[in-house]
């Protein structure tokens, strides 16, 4: 028979602590708290001569996680299925999309989400971690001359003319209201090339936690291994509508894309944001390809409070991405301000140390966190009598408690409705 429950944390706890000092009694320095767990798989990457994706999915993608193995944001977002906050509004229907995320941009309160850590090709929502990257890297006045690969670069196109100039200040605009490829492609040729502008953007996005996102290229086509998540772009999107400067190219209106002379007279351009019609918009960015499919990310802000809407792999039918994250703006804004939610969107700050779960226990498996070991050499120390103290409560505690089974964590189970069709872009 096992322990009362009201005696097991304090045998789990001795326990636990015996098992960190017997590294000190052996000698050996136990891992500083900043670094990663022993066994932490490595991130992964995106491989550029790789053949390139071409149609969605058959399964599930990849899900995401810290170097360490932990769940960013809390253990409630390590689901493939769905999280609702408790004492929260029906959700509106039909959310087709297989990864969506609604959040409270100022608090970081994550309210609700489905498959919030799926690793998803991102498309040209990818363009908001390139403005991200490189707007505080390029001086908007900076003038960028056009190139042939410019003109021939694949998808979507504002138009740029070998021996053009451009500043990056309207580079940046074309990134965002037309979806560019070409602009991403001078973008990145102003920052050092393709390959630091891939540097730079995964350096950004581990800044700020967004470790789900394995950036492959600056346009967001389809590159194997590429991919992000609804939790890493509401983090992006998070920072570009606090940022003013980044916030005011999200909500451009219309451009002027300047002339070529001898070659082509100027023209406008517009904002493409299916959302740039809804109450309090902050701005949007959405993201097509035959493997991506529909994707879409945006905020708006109503009564001093902000949300941030991302939605992943969907089709315009029943209904588009963007009216999808209406209808979670909607939803959204009708949850009360304050409600506790289902995990948070993490800070910078979050990350010098383990976040911690936002409403779930520890899982029962979960190691505890190392003691630091004493000074090499230091026969003297107080933590050998202490250590040995603690192994014979060690002894006494495996007795009692080594026929109880072990409990497992299992995952939520998807409780969303299975996959149908739906949303929208460009």
């Amino acid at each position: 028979m096992g322990l009362p429950r009201a005696a097991r944390g304090p045998v789990a706890a001795l326990l636990a602590a015996g098992l960190a000092l017997l590294p000190v009694l052996a000698g050996v320095p136990s891992a500083s708290a900043g670094a990663p767990a022993t066994g932490s798989a490595a991130r992964p990457t995106a491989d550029r001569s790789a053949p390139t994706p071409t149609a969605p999915r058959t399964g599930r993608p990849p899900q995401g996680s810290a170097p360490d193995g932990r769940t960013v944001g809390g253990e409630d977002l390590d689901t493939r299925g769905l999280v609702v906050a408790d004492d929260a509004p029906p959700l509106p229907g039909p959310l087709a999309a297989s990864g969506w995320l609604v959040a409270d941009a100022s608090s970081g309160t994550v309210l609700a989400a489905r498959d919030p850590h799926g690793r998803y090709y991102p498309a040209s929502t990818l363009k908001a971690l390139t403005l991200l990257t490189l707007a505080p890297r390029l001086d908007p006045a900076q003038v960028v001359v056009g190139t042939p690969e410019d003109e021939q670069v694949e998808g979507s196109r504002v138009g740029l003319l070998a021996g053009g100039s451009y500043t990056v200040g309207f580079l940046f605009q074309a990134l965002i209201l037309q979806s560019g490829n070409d602009a991403a492609n001078a973008l990145a040729r102003a920052a050092g090339g393709t390959e630091a502008t891939v540097d730079a953007m995964t350096e950004t996005a581990e800044s700020i936690g967004a470790y789900d996102t394995v950036v492959g290229g600056p346009s967001g086509l389809d590159v194997a291994g590429q991919s992000s998540s609804p939790y890493d772009l509401a983090l992006i999107f998070r920072d570009l509508v606090a940022d003013p400067a980044t916030a005011a190219v999200l909500t451009t209106r219309v451009a002027q894309v300047p002339e070529v002379p001898g070659r082509a007279p100027g023209f406008q351009i517009q904002n493409q944001n299916p959302l740039a019609a809804y109450p309090g918009t902050l701005g949007g960015k959405t993201g097509f390809t035959d493997a991506a499919r529909h994707a879409f990310v945006t905020a708006a802000e109503r009564d001093g409070r902000r949300l941030v809407v991302s939605v992943l792999d969907t089709e315009n039918q029943p209904l588009r991405a963007a009216d999808q994250a209406a209808l979670l703006l909607d939803w959204g804004f009708a949850v009360p301000a304050g409600t506790e939610g289902v995990g948070r969107l993490v800070q910078p700050a979050d990350l010098l140390a383990p976040p911690e779960p936002t409403r779930s226990a520890p899982r029962p498996d979960e190691p505890a966190p190392p003691v630091a070991a004493d000074r090499p050499g230091d026969d003297a120390s107080p933590l050998v009598g202490a250590g040995l103290a603690v192994a014979a409560v060690v002894v006494v505690g495996v007795t009692v408690v080594g026929r109880r089974r072990a409990v497992r964590w299992v995952p939520a189970p998807d409780r969303a409705p299975g996959r149908g069709v739906s949303e929208e872009d460009r």
